[in-house]
């Protein structure tokens, strides 16, 4: 009798594991669509296109009040050139529903969302974000960030700007302040070629 249930209890175990083996089984879950506008991965599609055709870039720099800097950079690492924009990203599981969006429709046929953080949402760093898009194709996106601890303070505009797809131009300013010291102005601008 034992062996009887023993071998009824294999078979069904046998049949259970076949039967996950087949072609057909349950859907895996559709793909979470961003909320927000997907700044991430606009970017790390950027980074790709632009490594992947060796982009180079004219940067101007500027620190304090200092006279601006130019160079040329033959070789650039975008995934590093392009880090604080990532900083732009709004679509992070804890701040669902921590921005109110507005769309308008621009003269062109362009649209533009604007991305407002909703009063009283301490962890989203990013106050504003823009958005310019032809179609499905962004154009322009423009971002403010601010943070604030008790030791530290900064606020930075950023901004890029795309044609046809590609990114062509990006530039950020800001202003960084620690505690007992005087505020960092600070600024870059980069055109790819």
């Amino acid at each position: 009798m034992r062996k009887h249930g023993a071998a009824v209890w294999a078979g069904g175990l046998l049949a259970l594991l076949l039967a996950g083996c087949g072609e057909a089984g349950p859907a895996a879950p559709p793909a979470r669509r961003p909320l927000y506008f997907d700044v991430k991965g606009l970017l790390t599609e950027q980074v790709a296109q632009l490594g992947k055709r060796h982009a180079a870039v004219t940067k101007h720099v500027r620190l304090r009040a200092d006279a601006p800097e130019t160079v040329r950079v033959p070789a650039v690492k975008w995934n590093d050139e392009l880090q604080i924009f990532f900083q732009a990203d709004i679509n992070k599981a804890a701040l669902r529903g921590a921005y109110a969006v507005d769309s308008v429709a621009l003269p062109g046929g362009a649209l533009r969302r604007t991305y407002t953080r909703q009063p009283g949402q301490p962890n989203a760093p990013v106050a504003c974000l823009v958005v310019v898009q032809q179609g499905r194709e962004p154009q322009e996106i423009a971002a403010t960030i601010i943070q604030n601890n008790a030791l530290f303070s900064a606020q930075k505009q950023l901004r890029m700007q795309l044609h046809h797809g590609q990114l062509c131009r990006y530039e950020v300013v800001g202003t960084q302040k620690l505690v007992l010291f005087d505020t960092l102005r600070y600024s870059a601008a980069g055109v790819v070629e």
